[in-house]
């Protein structure tokens, strides 16, 4: 088993961006407040070689963004067959971002390394960690990557609720940590939830920006907080949804279809929740309960019998719906 279970208008400058600054990808804003940040030197997105740790569904989907824009990747995991698997995936969905025009046509691909040894990330302009939500996983991993980096690297978590300036005091310098919450699927959706911790400094933020602007990735920076903006609001809604399923209030399509129908949920809450990996949501809902004292966020009983019974969404072949087979 590997790490993961799958798991504007204003344009401020980035070394002061405030939260719920909006920081385009592609903007000349992010461009130059990082060559600021280091000095006069600017980042092009060749001189990029990004670490992901954790081979599962996120680290797949964020290694495929950068891939696919030409940034060579290195993959960290414990597994050799989970980095096999991997790679497939990448080259699938390296294709089909192509078909649907969210990756560049007929550019170069960025290499891609596996290995199983974290010492693997030292030399790489960034690391972001990608493996699963358990504070215990991610601070072992994190601890032993930041030390392998050199000093002034950003260390950047996918974490999807775990507070920043908790974190911070797991990894060798807490001011070289940032969040960048990716969206699954990563290649398709541009836009990142960017966390600044209390720790986090201007030439971490500024670094971090950059990286995603190499990946052609929208960010927006937000205030710690744990579940931050998009966890907060979407996995409580979803548990709530996994609630009235389990009262016998409607059925998992029903509720599905009110929310797209009625409400303008794109995909409905229940096929998120297969689509995030019901293991993953209950990991993020624990992680908000224990931290928050929310009720809504403890994990209802629905979604817990189906980790226990192996129903973890699309990955394996049925969650709330049935996909017919489980995701290579």
């Amino acid at each position: 088993m590997g790490f993961v279970r799958g798991h504007a208008a204003h344009r401020p400058a980035l070394s002061s961006a405030a939260p719920g600054a909006l920081v385009p990808g592609d903007s000349g804003a992010a461009a130059e407040s990082a060559r600021q940040s280091r000095g006069g030197s600017v980042t092009h997105h060749g001189s990029h070689r990004l670490a992901v740790l954790g081979a599962g569904v996120m680290g797949t989907n964020i290694a495929t963004t950068a891939i696919g824009h030409g940034v060579p990747v290195v993959l960290v995991d414990v597994d050799d067959a989970t980095l096999e698997r991997a790679r497939t995936a990448i080259d699938r969905q390296v294709r089909h971002g192509q078909l649907l025009g969210a990756l560049p046509r007929g550019a170069a691909r960025g290499g891609l390394t596996t290995t199983t040894a974290i010492g693997g990330v030292s030399g790489c302009s960034a690391v972001i960690e990608a493996v699963t939500e358990s504070p215990e996983v991610k601070r072992a991993v994190l601890g032993e990557a930041s030390a392998a980096v050199a000093p002034g690297t950003p260390v950047v978590s996918n974490t999807s609720g775990i507070p920043i300036g908790e974190m911070a005091g797991w990894v060798s310098r807490g001011e070289e940590l940032v969040g960048a919450h990716f969206m699954n699927p990563t290649y398709l959706i541009r836009t990142v939830e960017v966390v600044r911790g209390p720790r986090t400094s201007d030439r971490t933020l500024a670094a971090a920006v950059d990286v995603l602007a190499a990946l052609e990735r929208e960010a927006i920076v937000v205030r710690d907080s744990p579940g931050f903006v998009t966890s907060r609001l979407l996995h409580p809604m979803i548990n709530a949804a996994s609630r009235l399923v389990g009262q016998g209030v409607a059925d998992a399509e029903s509720v599905d279809a009110l929310m797209q129908n009625c409400l303008g949920h794109p995909a409905g809450p229940l096929r998120t929740a297969d689509l995030i990996g019901i293991d993953n949501l209950v990991d993020s809902l624990t992680v908000l309960h224990r931290r928050t004292g929310d009720e809504g966020c403890r994990p209802s009983e629905v979604l817990l019998a189906k980790v226990r019974a192996g129903e973890l969404g699309r990955k394996s072949g049925r969650g709330f719906y049935d996909y017919g087979k489980a995701l290579s």
